[in-house]
């Protein structure tokens, strides 16, 4: 465990010292809910229908754009290799840095989520279910993420590869996350929708770091 937080503190540092990564995320998130009032117009009940689906397709965009650094910085500098000749376990240090990326990309995108929200004229009764579910629906992003970052280390054109291979995979988070909102905003109970994507959260908690990891070994290989 000493071990995790190091390389949590570590990957920590490096996003805060450079800080373009998480400037961008939440820049991107903002600016392109912005303009969904302009395509759509300003009627404040079209604004808040769709409010739930927009806000957790941006948020599932934004939480893309840093995934293909997730690994491609310690890859090309060496850090990698070295990472992987310690006695840490691989999955350990995918662990850490995946808890270091939602930290750097998914918290602030959960405290950006309310005041976007506020501009979408989202009912107010949807906003302790939006963060209940982002909170539990980002760090899945991050997840599978880094499954498709390792799967595409080393590749050219890694960037767009890793988009056509994760976003199939997020579509059940963008379907239930919606869905949970939709439901409370309606009247009826978001329990089964929060239920399962708290069960998607433990099966990726689960088989995530292994799976990266062995897309990593194979990549150094």
């Amino acid at each position: 465990m000493s071990r995790f937080g190091e390389i949590v503190r570590r990957d920590l540092r490096l996003a805060l010292r450079q800080g373009s990564d998480s400037v961008m995320v939440v820049t991107f998130f903002v600016l392109t809910v912005v303009l969904f009032p302009f395509g759509i117009g300003p009627e404040a009940n079209i604004l808040a229908r769709v409010a739930p689906g927009v806000l957790w397709v941006t948020a599932l965009l934004a939480s893309m754009l840093s995934l293909d650094r997730l690994f491609q910085a310690d890859y090309e500098d060496g850090s990698l290799e070295l990472l992987v000749l310690t006695p840490t376990p691989l999955e350990v240090v995918v662990a850490a840095k995946v808890v270091a990326h939602w930290l750097t990309t998914g918290l602030p995108l959960l405290a950006a989520a309310p005041v976007l929200a506020v501009l979408l004229n989202l009912d107010a009764a949807g906003f302790k279910i939006l963060l209940l579910t982002m909170l539990v629906g980002t760090p899945i992003l991050s997840l599978v993420g880094a499954v498709g970052a390792a799967l595409v280390l080393g590749a050219r054109r890694g960037g767009v590869l890793l988009s056509l291979l994760i976003l199939p995979l997020y579509v059940p988070v963008l379907i239930f996350g919606v869905g949970a909102i939709d439901a409370t905003l309606q009247g009826l109970e978001p329990r089964a929708h929060l239920l399962i994507l708290g069960g998607m959260l433990a099966g990726a908690l689960a088989l995530a770091p292994w799976a990266a990891a062995a897309a990593l070994r194979q990549a150094l290989e």
